[in-house]
């Protein structure tokens, strides 16, 4: 088993560390707090990357990207885990948010739609959580019925993130055609087309604003649909498979940070004439944070490992971020118990981590049901309770 790493994915890992320490980090005291940096910092640090060759370093060479691994995304966005800014839920300055959807467009709509989201000209966003349904497709109400050859779309989006900052939407409704529902489809709509607009924006405890996305009687013609009538859920779950995965190495940073603000305060506070080091109440809350973070890490690089080998992973996705966000949550938890008062200043980034590790049990699939996910596979009898090396039955 061969743990080590390509020589110039490193070198790429170690670029990016320095990125994220010399220009990101400096941002934190001025909008740590936002939902995301304003427009002309973003197009100057994404100028920047693009100079350094670190633009869209998780995009298929074939589309203008990097095309690095699935193994490799997870070493780069530890690194860019680590700092507050841009917001979690705000896309990075080192790629365009983009979802393995839009690489489903015929070539007509990837010249409209991916190729300026992959220049960076271009913003988009995903539409699937509605009032009543999220990861339950059947509960979704947002309909797309066929006219000759437009879709007339009614129904309402909730918890939008960059709803306000795209250019166009990918959207998911289900699916009317001829009287009968076909399932749900993914359509791309553009920002300003008759009927459809934002709604409320929420005010979260994590430095996040996603938006309600109304649409009533908006009419699209057939060429914005991607794929087939009813194939929109196959994309979503592509998309939240991979997002899901990407979840673990943004805590494992996140909690590799709180880790280390923890251990660098126990070196120096001493409370009764003893460091808080040399406590073992103090180390035993360390060494649980080390092993998780480590157990945590590992989970990360198989799942990203087998979606490498284009093995199925949609468990392993749902596995990595339940445990890697609750791993998240118990490190932070721990650095800010150690250090006491000071934790719960907003001099420290520990009570933003904290509040952003809650939200993180809640977005893109909570960790119920990730634990659906997982017992119903258990259940199935499908797959092995050994996931590493599974026996033959």
């Amino acid at each position: 088993m061969n743990f080590s790493f390509d020589h110039e994915l490193l070198m790429l890992r170690d670029a990016v560390h320095r990125f994220v320490r010399e220009e990101l980090c400096p941002l934190e005291g001025l909008y740590a707090n936002e939902a995301d940096i304003p427009d002309d910092v973003r197009r100057g640090l994404q100028d920047k990357a693009k100079e350094l060759g670190l633009w869209a370093f998780d995009l298929p060479q074939e589309h203008g990207g990097g095309g690095i691994s699935y193994v490799g995304m997870c070493l780069i966005f530890e690194e860019l885990g680590w700092c507050n800014v841009p917001s979690f839920r705000a896309q990075t300055v080192l790629t365009p948010y983009l979802g393995p959807v839009l690489f489903h467009c015929n070539a007509e709509q990837k010249t409209k739609y991916l190729y300026p989201v992959v220049n960076g000209y271009k913003r988009t966003c995903f539409a699937l959580t509605e009032p009543g349904a999220g990861s339950d497709p059947s509960g979704m109400s947002t309909r797309a019925i066929l006219e000759d050859d437009n879709y007339r779309i009614n129904g309402t989006k909730i918890f939008i993130t960059s709803a306000d900052k795209a250019d166009f939407v990918q959207l998911f409704a289900r699916t009317i055609e001829n009287g009968q529902d076909v399932g749900v489809s993914c359509f791309l709509i553009d920002k300003g087309t008759p009927g459809m607009r934002l709604g409320q924006s929420f005010e979260l405890m994590s430095p996040d604003r996603p938006w309600e996305l109304v649409l009533d009687n908006v009419v699209i013609p057939c060429s914005q649909r991607v794929g087939k009538p009813g194939q929109g859920w196959s994309l979503a779950r592509e998309f939240l498979d991979v997002g899901r995965l990407i979840h673990g190495p943004k805590s494992i940073g996140r909690a590799e940070r709180a880790l280390q603000l923890a251990l660098d305060y126990a070196n120096q506070r001493t409370t009764f004439g003893q460091s808080l080091a040399k406590r073992q109440s103090i180390q035993w809350m360390l060494a649980d944070s080390a092993t998780e973070l480590q157990a945590a890490r590992l989970m990360t690089y198989h799942a990203a490992w087998k979606a490498d080998q284009g093995m199925d992973f949609h468990v392993e996705a749902s596995q990595v971020k339940l445990y890697a966000d609750e791993m998240y949550m118990r490190a932070v938890d721990r650095a800010l118990q150690i250090h006491g008062g000071l934790g719960l200043s907003r001099d420290l980034p520990l009570e933003l981590m904290f509040r952003d590790a809650r939200s993180r049990l809640i977005t893109e699939g909570s960790s119920e049901m990730q634990r659906m996910i997982i017992a119903s596979d258990l259940f199935s009898g499908r797959s092995s309770l050994n996931r590493l090396v599974p026996r033959n039955r």
